[in-house]
């Protein structure tokens, strides 16, 4: 008898487990979007500030008298330092920053200090026996930058019980690496506030 009350109450159970476990197992809807639409799920950095910073800094940029010579600088590209409370991956913002640039025709990127390593191994896997050394590259042929671009991030953050307040704040700098003398420098700043 005690069997019998059992078995209904662990069938139950088992449909119940089953259930749930089936319904966890939903798979998510995923689609594409709008990757240039403007992003406003939370007030951290997102997919928007980044191409409107990068954007407003790179056009700037192409003003400034160094690059609007039409002498072809070549540059190279230092970190930008995050001095905000969360992450945010400037390189992001300097690579679309760079690939605009060189679209543009007014500059040249020299390698830069990250892919240096990778550079430099190159040069001697090209000047090892595994190559024609008449085809291969040569050591000591690489071209140095005039310029080297820089900055960082900071940000402000304000909150009350009902409101948060974000303001960013990107620097970028063009320095004459040889004469140390600064070519060019903007911020732009951007401000989030959610309200609760």
């Amino acid at each position: 008898m005690t069997t019998t009350k059992r078995l209904p109450w662990a069938a139950a159970l088992l449909l119940a487990v089953t259930v749930v476990a089936v319904g966890g197992c939903a798979k998510p809807k995923t689609r594409y979007g709008d990757a240039g639409a403007v992003e406003t799920v939370t007030n951290q950095f997102g997919s928007t500030d980044l191409q409107m910073l990068a954007e407003q800094m790179t056009q700037s940029m192409l003003q400034a008298p160094a690059i609007a010579g039409g002498n072809l600088p070549i540059l190279t590209v230092q970190e930008v330092k995050n001095k905000t409370s969360e992450y945010i991956d400037t390189r992001a913002i300097t690579n679309r920053m760079r690939g605009t640039l060189q679209k543009s025709g007014r500059v040249r990127f020299a390698v830069d200090a990250a892919e240096m390593q990778r550079q430099k191994e190159e040069l001697e896997r090209q000047g090892s026996e595994l190559y024609d050394q008449d085809k291969a590259v040569r050591q000591g042929k690489m071209v140095g930058a005039g310029f080297r671009l820089g900055g960082e991030i900071t940000s402000i953050v304000k909150e009350t019980k009902d409101t948060k307040d974000v303001y960013y704040q990107l620097f970028l700098n063009l320095t004459n690496i040889e004469s140390g003398i600064e070519e060019w420098s903007d911020t732009k700043d951007i401000r989030k506030t959610t309200e609760r």
